[in-house]
């Protein structure tokens, strides 16, 4: 590493998910050819303060990383830098601590700090930002949860994992004419949900954005089973809440990171036996959808992701995270990608799709249609008017006077370019 190079650092926090590393690469081989040295912090924020802990990044190290998941710095969603509880609330640094994290800044001169996360980790990164230090975010989670972004990678990589898992049990379930219930990740947005079980031929979708409950959801399986369907595949959601409003967890924490959600797969199992008497069984992915490489888009976006980081802290546009706007990769403040959550809209086209394959939300007993039309309405077609005959037009040539000047260069140009 040149002393006299300029520098810059980069680090993943959080949990780990495909793209990871692509961002990795992207960041160092866009810093080697402006110029810069890169570090990569072990274990996130961790590595920024006593005992401080970092490698040499550049192009041989990183070489071959592309594809792989997880990351090659390492990462923790837990620890000293946890800043949040809940969904949103924020818990504020320690002061020393930022202190701690500057004197680094100072001692490894840098000229920025890239910081890959979700909700979480970038509001760290805002903290950051706030006490005057140079930083820079990029979004990560599969939950694809993060406002201010279309996409954040890591999501396109475990509705694939999801929808892989739907297609097998598609075939499982309809052997043995049971209802299988697959629960998947994605906390309070049901992003991951709604995609996979579109993609994957669900029957049922409950996502933490539409209220249901379970007489609709088990009228669906005896609809089904009425038009010989003898099997139902439904993908819940594990932010979904309970028809009660209850949110199912795995456990709840006493320290300072998020409530762990998971479970809400066996509830609705064992409800739908207890009410209709239908073999119920349950798939509970979990940490499958972290795992593996990235699917091609991931590779594409987070490889974007982590050239244009490099260029923010180029340009000095500090306190800002990169973003995709389709088409493009833009920009906005830290703050206002992490100050609401990204969840979806109950009346998207995506979810009006969904409900027009006949895929129920368990939120309606299916009376209404898709685009908000009662399908108990019938809708009378118009008779059909027979137009009146009509003596056929005499060809007419238009005068010179008539046609445009620009036509008649256009059909002179027509027959230049046609002989």
């Amino acid at each position: 590493m040149s002393h006299a190079a300029k520098r810059i650092g980069i680090l993943t926090s959080g949990g780990d998910c495909p793209g990871l590393n692509a961002v990795i690469r992207g960041a160092v081989k866009t810093a080697e050819r402006h110029g810069y040295d890169v570090v990569g912090f072990i274990k996130g924020y961790e590595g920024l303060v006593d005992p401080v802990t970092y490698i040499p990044l550049n192009s041989k190290n990183t070489a071959g990383i592309l594809t792989q998941g997880g990351t090659i710095l390492g990462s923790t969603n837990k620890g000293r830098f946890a800043a949040t509880v809940g969904v949103q609330n924020r818990l504020e640094i320690d002061p020393v601590l930022l202190a701690g994290v500057k004197a680094t800044y100072e001692q490894l001169d840098l000229s920025g700090l890239i910081c890959v996360g979700g909700d979480g980790s970038l509001s760290v990164a805002q903290q950051f930002h706030e006490y005057g230090l140079p930083v820079v975010g990029v979004p990560k989670t599969i939950d694809n949860d993060l406002s201010a972004t279309a996409f954040t990678f890591g999501f396109d990589s475990a509705v694939a994992c999801a929808t892989d898992a739907l297609d097998r049990l598609h075939t499982t379930a309809a052997s043995h004419e049971r209802v299988l219930v697959l629960e998947v990740m994605g906390r309070h947005a049901g992003w991951i949900g709604l995609y996979a079980g579109i993609a994957g031929g669900g029957d049922v979708i409950l996502i933490p954005e539409i209220p249901w409950t379970f007489e609709n959801v088990c009228g669906k399986i005896l609809e089904r089973d009425q038009q010989g369907k003898k099997f139902t595949l439904v993908v819940v959601a594990e932010g979904a809440e309970l028809p009660d409003g209850e949110v199912v967890t795995a456990e709840r924490r006493q320290d300072t990171r998020q409530t762990r959600l998971g479970g809400i797969g066996n509830v609705v199992a064992h409800e739908i036996e207890r009410r209709i008497g239908r073999e119920t069984r349950v798939c509970v992915l979990g940490h499958l959808q972290r795992g593996g490489g990235p699917t091609t888009f991931d590779r594409v976006l987070a490889t974007q992701f982590g050239s244009h980081a490099v260029r923010l802290i180029i340009e000095r546009r500090f306190g800002e995270m990169v973003c995709y706007q389709p088409p493009s990769i833009l920009s906005v403040p830290i703050i206002d990608a992490v100050n609401k959550l990204s969840r979806v809209d109950a009346n998207s086209s995506a979810v009006q799709a969904a409900r027009a394959l006949g895929i129920s939300f368990g939120d309606t007993s299916d009376l209404a249609g898709p685009f908000g039309i009662d399908k108990r309405i019938a809708i009378e077609e118009a008779p059909i008017e027979t137009p009146l005959a009509e003596p056929p037009l005499e060809p007419v040539s238009p005068s010179s006077e008539s046609v445009p000047v620009e036509w008649e260069a256009a059909a002179a140009y027509a027959d230049a370019a046609m002989w």
